[in-house]
């Protein structure tokens, strides 16, 4: 059982990051690694990356790229979904459209006008990856890194209710290591636990020797009145618990930030900010594809950097290793107060027999009520997709905090037709787009 499958693998430098983590585990047997991409110059460089890697860090890797994903998951144990369908062409109408329409968004990429449109893009690549695994691979565990995460992971849950399919995302790590340092604390020792939707869970436990953090952090927020110009520490003061992405991505899930030109200034917030993020990767793909040429070493991340939780499911599937971890899966008696059949993110037990969701409970009320507004987006997002009903898509954005709070519906109408027309060649055929959607 070593046969890992990346899709998507020309994402050359998340590609860097996994292989580094995975060659850096001493206790790994040799890796079968598979690269797929649709691009072949990508696909050369996550080839090149990957090589390089392996003799560098010592460790033996048996590497091979495929362009054709069938051959690529054909008896894959471990499937790893990190693709952006579009790319960065498709990103920059995702911000540039509404934001003529007078709509602001800062990533666009979870929920609201963005999230939506890419979670529809995306929607084609998963059922066909689906049906693939189904056929070749149908004992695989299947990793999606890929957002709009809820949406993606529901969908997926939707049309191949029986593949193994968690999602992945590092924040609520992050969260813990960047609030750990901002109260001098050290996260070694430390417990914590989050759990809601993904990119607005809650952290409701953040403790060091039983005793809960929260005081010290409130403490530290009191003594610098910039920290009450982040986005996060208002929600914390709001809510009462702190959330678990970063102030840019937090303000366009709720009402409260990206409509009021006071507010984007008070909380430092930068419209399409990810444009910019997104022409940096850019240039970071373009300067291992020089460095591999030149034949010069690639940069690498330090050890204690290795945040991702891909290699430690690897890990822990083929070593046995026990650990925990926060994924994505379906609500199935997890969280008491988030609908049943919904995707939420929840603490996650790995161990030889994979990814065991761990229940919560409820969590907070207040945070919970703003988190059934995300999943409402995403379920009418997977329903239009389904149903083929554009209005669907149409209403979900009018149920969006950020867009229904910025535009009228009518200019919500209209922003979503443009949209549909903007993406026509990438849309499923149930919507009118020219991918064609075929269910496994």
């Amino acid at each position: 059982m070593s046969r890992i499958v990346f899709i998507g693998a020309g994402s050359a430098v998340f590609t860097r990051q996994l292989v580094t983590d995975l060659l850096r585990m001493p206790d790994l047997p040799v890796l079968d690694l598979v690269l797929h991409d649709v691009d072949p110059d990508r696909l050369e460089v996550a080839r090149g990356t990957a090589e390089q890697l392996s003799r560098r860090l010592g460790r033996e890797l048996r590497v091979s790229a495929e362009t054709d994903r069938r051959r690529a998951v054909d008896g894959a144990d471990v499937v790893v979904n990190m693709v952006q369908v579009g790319g960065i062409a498709s990103t920059r109408t995702d911000l540039e459209v509404p934001a003529r329409h007078g709509l602001r968004q800062t990533i666009g990429d979870t929920t609201g006008v963005g999230g939506v449109f890419r979670a529809l893009r995306t929607f084609p690549l998963l059922s066909g990856l689906a049906r693939d695994l189904a056929e070749l691979a149908p004992e695989a565990w299947l990793l999606n890194y890929t957002n709009p995460m809820t949406m993606n992971v529901w969908w997926l849950a939707a049309v191949a209710p029986r593949l193994r399919a968690v999602g992945l995302c590092h924040s609520v790590h992050w969260t813990a290591v960047d609030l750990c340092a901002l109260v001098g604390v050290p996260l070694e020792g430390t417990t914590y636990r989050a759990a809601g939707v993904n990119h607005q869970s809650w952290l409701y436990q953040w403790e060091r020797d039983g005793a809960s953090l929260y005081p010290l952090l409130r403490e530290r927020i009191a003594a610098d009145p910039e920290l009450e110009r982040r986005v996060r520490v208002e929600v914390f003061r709001r809510i009462g618990y702190y959330p678990t992405e970063t102030s840019e991505h937090s303000s366009e899930y709720l009402s409260w930030f990206l409509r009021d030109d006071a507010q984007v200034e008070r909380f430092r917030l930068r419209p399409s900010e990810y444009l910019g993020i997104s022409e940096d990767n850019v240039a970071e793909y373009e300067a291992a594809r020089a460095a591999l040429a030149e034949g010069r070493d690639l940069e690498l991340h330090d050890a204690d950097d290795a945040a991702e939780y891909a290699p430690q499911v690897i890990h822990s599937l083929l070593t046995g290793t026990e650990r925990e971890i926060h994924a994505n899966v379906v609500n199935r008696g997890l969280v008491e107060n988030l609908p049943q059949g919904a995707v939420v993110e929840v603490p996650a037990r790995l161990s030889g027999a994979g990814v065991e969701p761990v229940a919560v409970g409820s969590v907070p009320l207040a945070g919970a009520a703003h988190n059934r507004t995300q999943l409402s987006v995403a379920e009418m997002t997977v329903q239009a997709a389904l149903t083929g009903d554009r209005d669907l898509v149409r209403q979900a954005l009018l149920v969006d905090p950020n867009a229904s709070s910025t535009l009228t519906p009518a200019q919500l109408w209209d922003l979503t037709d443009e949209l549909f027309t903007a993406h026509a060649d990438l849309l499923p055929t149930t919507l009118g787009g020219r991918t064609e959607l075929v269910l496994p």
